[in-house]
């Protein structure tokens, strides 16, 4: 599964909020072995969301949580455009929903709070704790929550447990060799592409060194690929050590 996050906001962009949910995210998912593979910070424009949401529909294994723009005011935007890049066909009134708009609101639901309750064919209702206005799920696999964390959080904790707990146990080594990155580099083209390969320069009193990371799911592969960069660096008497 290749997750994403898309945070919709340009209150974030022009610095008058601060992000919150890329943390959450990145550290929910962390409890059970699975990394993010993209987030996208993006101002409440139209056209920019429906690129983002169509790149990451084109990505079969994307797991998307796509935070803000589903309440009922006119920058609020997710829900209709979710509909067209998922669907391909209008938003309809949710029942359910609907009736808990019109349970907490009463006649003050009218004209523009029932609005949220016109959400994408086939959408499925996400639970919000803090006052039932829940967000919604397309095809178990793209989630769409408010902006607030106070609400959003908690909706996506229980998504990840409830769907995505399955622990994805990693195994990673990591060493700091006293080189330059260009030393290493045929040895890094032959890395199998089941093993991330990390190589980070550093510079320091005008020296260069470089801190190599391979990770994986399978220990041993891990380890004798990682085997292979220790026994260059010896053979080329570079000194390193493991970190």
């Amino acid at each position: 599964m290749n997750f994403y996050a898309v945070i919709i906001g340009t209150e974030i962009l022009n610095a008058r909020r601060t992000d919150k949910h890329f943390e959450f995210v990145k550290n929910e998912l962390a409890k059970y072995g699975h990394e993010l593979f993209a987030s996208f910070i993006i101002k409440d424009d139209k056209e920019l969301i429906k690129s983002c949401y169509r790149l990451i529909q084109a990505d079969q294994n994307a797991v998307m949580f796509s935070f803000g723009g589903i309440g009922s005011t006119p920058d609020d935007l997710t829900r209709e455009i979710a509909a067209e890049i998922f669907t391909s066909k209008p938003l309809y009134a949710h029942e359910k929903f609907t009736q808990d708009i019109l349970d907490r609101f009463g006649e003050e639901a009218y004209p523009y709070r029932i609005h949220m309750a016109e959400l994408p064919q086939n959408a499925e209702l996400l639970f919000n704790p803090v006052n039932n206005m829940s967000g919604f799920s397309l095809q178990q696999r793209f989630y769409f929550v408010p902006g607030f964390p106070q609400m959003a959080h908690p909706m996506i904790s229980s998504v990840i447990e409830t769907a995505f707990s399955e622990v994805k146990e990693k195994f990673r080594c990591t060493l700091l060799a006293q080189t330059s990155e260009n030393t290493l580099i045929s040895l890094m083209l032959k890395v199998p592409d089941t093993i991330e390969l990390s190589s980070l320069p550093i510079f320091s009193d005008n020296k260069a060194s470089v801190e190599l990371s391979l990770s994986g799911t399978d220990k041993r592969s891990v380890e004798k690929e990682f085997e292979i960069f220790c026994k260059e660096l010896e053979n080329k008497n570079i000194q390193y050590k493991l970190i």
